[in-house]
């Protein structure tokens, strides 16, 4: 889960979000580690006079708020992830007279800035990502440099340099921690101004010093290249108004449906030397922020309620099924506040992906989030997956249970065991007419005497008659 809104600026909320988070069975939280929030002389064109940055304990430093959101998130037995991440104050730009603290950061003080949070957090934190969507303007600039004839990308090559001096940082002060690199958006497109986003494999490429085809390119900002490198990878594949099993035909996109493009590009990279894999082999995937937002209450980028439900599980099913995907981060709790900045999606603005409204009221999709349930059932076949998950994780015995057209009531069809983290999949022969659901009960602890009869708990509903684009369906919400 992450909502930094919510565990860094809303402190009264945080508690109670943390603890249901728990109830629900998340176990990593992601939490950003904002340079400029942190560190200070956030307006100061010049560094303030005897800030040591590598210092976690120089009284410049405001480990408040992060302070507080790591407490809550590890004293109620979750794990933390922690993006350290720019813009940074006004002094660590290298052009501080443009006024635009994301432009062109100081790779050498960002390192200082990583490794004051890895020595502040050590032993807390075991993931550390570097930098939020470098491939978005906001985030990091220039994503193009320009003159008055043509733009080319300039973003990857400053990313480059970000994460060589924040790795070794990182590594330097706790080696056994895994720094995870990329952090990418899953959208750009083609380089006309200083702000266009760079679309993430392009990057990827760029930030390689590599070609279309792959050929080194040694001119320019690759002028003696030096790969940089980490020991996972960190992506954000938000598919927009697209289901997690469609594709997008853009080639230098990548959203849910085409991790394995994603992949592809990563490995040619890896091989090639051209992104070192720290621990060698196939970097491992983690999809750090993924989320579909909703209309209502965005009606320029929001996607309906009921499919919100529909596109979660899905998307969890396909992440579970991809062996290379490590975890899923769902972005957010609670919706942002809608703010009306101009007209078309900017009178939408803010982020609309939670699982409750901004006041608190749950959506259709919170009601399957602890329980996913998906069948996928290719067309003109009878053999389908039959997959879900039951939250908290340990080991549950679970009831497959169908309604024939015609039968007043469900009866169980098989029996399957889930993993320690609470999944289970089955492949059966089943019946396209029919509804599917499943039963599980917590399992009584070893050694238990006279404990209580557990309740039994149903998933929602998934109806085979239902009409999809594609193979995969979903259980309806269940309240």
């Amino acid at each position: 889960m992450e909502d930094e809104r919510l565990l860094l600026a809303d402190p009264t909320r945080a508690a109670p979000a943390v603890s249901a988070w728990e109830k629900l069975g998340i176990d990593v939280v992601r939490i950003h580690a904002r340079w400029s929030t942190i560190a200070p002389g956030r307006s100061r064109p010049t560094k303030p006079k005897h800030f040591d940055a590598a210092d976690p304990n120089d009284p410049g430093y405001n480990w408040s708020a992060l302070d507080h959101a790591m407490g809550l998130v590890r004293g109620a037995g979750m794990k933390v992830m922690l993006t350290v991440t720019g813009p940074g104050p006004l002094w660590t730009s290298r052009r501080p007279r443009l006024r635009d603290p994301s432009y062109d950061p100081n790779p050498v003080e960002f390192g200082r800035f990583a490794r004051a949070v890895a020595r502040r957090y050590k032993g807390m934190v075991t993931r550390y990502l570097i930098w939020n969507e470098p491939n978005q303007p906001g985030w990091l600039e220039p994503q193009n440099a320009c003159t008055r004839r043509s733009c080319t990308p300039a973003a990857p090559h400053l990313y480059r340099g970000l994460v060589r001096t924040s790795e070794r940082a990182i590594h330097a002060v706790d080696p056994s921690a895994e720094v995870v690199i990329g952090e990418l958006a899953p959208i750009g497109g083609p380089a006309r101004t200083s702000r266009t986003p760079v679309a993430p494999l392009a990057f990827l490429r760029l930030m390689a010093c590599v070609d279309a085809k792959y050929h080194p390119i040694r001119g320019g900002r690759c002028r003696g290249f030096k790969a940089a490198g980490g020991d996972s990878f960190g992506y954000h594949p938000h598919p927009k108004l697209r289901a997690p099993d469609e594709p997008n035909p853009d080639r230098e996109e990548a959203q849910f449906a085409d991790l394995g493009r994603l992949f592809t590009v990563l490995d040619k990279l890896t091989a090639r030397r051209r992104i070192r894999s720290l621990r060698g082999g196939h970097l491992p995937v983690h999809l750090t922020e993924f989320a579909y937002q909703t209309s209502p209450p965005d009606r320029a980028v929001g996607i309906s309620l009921s499919r919100q439900n529909r596109y979660l599980q899905q998307a969890a099913y396909i992440a579970w099924r991809s062996p290379r995907v490590r975890g899923l981060t769902f972005y957010e709790w609670n919706d942002e506040p809608v703010y009306r900045t101009g007209p078309g999606p900017k009178a939408y603005s803010g982020w609309q992906s939670g699982l409750r409204f901004v006041n608190g009221r749950p959506k259709p999709a919170f009601s399957t989030f602890a329980d996913p349930f998906v069948i996928d059932l290719p067309p003109r076949r009878r053999t389908a997956q039959l997959w879900g998950q039951v939250r908290p994780g340990g080991v549950h015995r679970v009831t497959l249970l169908r309604r024939r057209p015609g039968q007043s009531a469900f009866a169980p069809f098989a029996t399957v065991m889930t993993n320690l983290q609470g999944y289970f999949a089955l492949r059966a022969v089943v019946d396209p007419r029919a509804r599917y659901r499943y039963s599980w009960a917590e399992e009584p602890s070893s050694g238990a005497a006279a404990a209580p009869e557990p309740e039994e708990r149903l998933s929602g509903i998934v109806d085979l008659r239902a009409r999809v684009p594609r193979s995969q369906r979903a259980a309806a919400p269940t309240r």
